[in-house]
């Protein structure tokens, strides 16, 4: 998901196969390192991820299908799970490399069957991990989260900025020029 404030900063969302030019990519990391350096890319920033969400003893990716998305959502009524996210950033020009996992513990709700089987109806929880978005429909069966809300979004900004400076670079050379 494209995280808020995103249209302000320097990079761009996609996935590997998609045919615009990246700043920064957000795909998994092995597949978009061997891709940016085999491509002439010389001064991008590589930002791989990937969530998983810890609940109960478990831990998820993505829900099978429907099926699984809704037994998911029910679990968690009232209930609360952490997802953990990595980021590894990759500057191609200088070959310098850095990791961050960033875990966001996240409170539901209460949600009637009725509300998660239209929840599940509208597809959005099946491509997502702990099928549920901050910032999407099931926003108003959050109650909360402790940590960093950004990273329930889909990128840790507070990870991203501190990775950028471990290049010895600052977040603001990202954001783009007013117009």
């Amino acid at each position: 998901r494209m995280p808020e404030g995103a249209q302000t900063i320097r990079w761009y969302y996609g996935l590997v196969n998609d045919p615009y030019p990246f700043t920064i990519t957000l795909a998994d990391g092995s597949e978009t390192t061997e891709w940016v350096q085999g491509d002439a890319w010389s001064t991008a920033l590589v930002l791989g991820g990937h969530s998983l969400f810890a609940f109960e003893g478990t831990v998820w990716g993505k829900p099978a299908g429907p099926g699984e998305a809704a037994e998911r959502i029910r679990a968690m009524r009232g209930r609360e799970g952490v997802l953990h996210t990595g980021h590894h950033l990759i500057d191609v020009a200088s070959g310098q490399e850095g990791s961050a996992v960033v875990s966001t513990t996240v409170r539901f709700g209460p949600m009637t069957d009725a509300e998660v089987d239209a929840y599940v109806a509208t597809g959005e929880p099946l491509v997502v991990a702990g099928s549920f978005t901050l910032d999407g429909r099931s926003a108003p069966f959050i109650d909360g989260v402790v940590g960093d809300h950004t990273n329930v979004v889909g990128l840790s900004l507070p990870a991203l900025r501190d990775l950028v400076t471990g290049f010895g670079r600052s977040i603001v050379d990202l954001w783009a020029e007013a117009d």
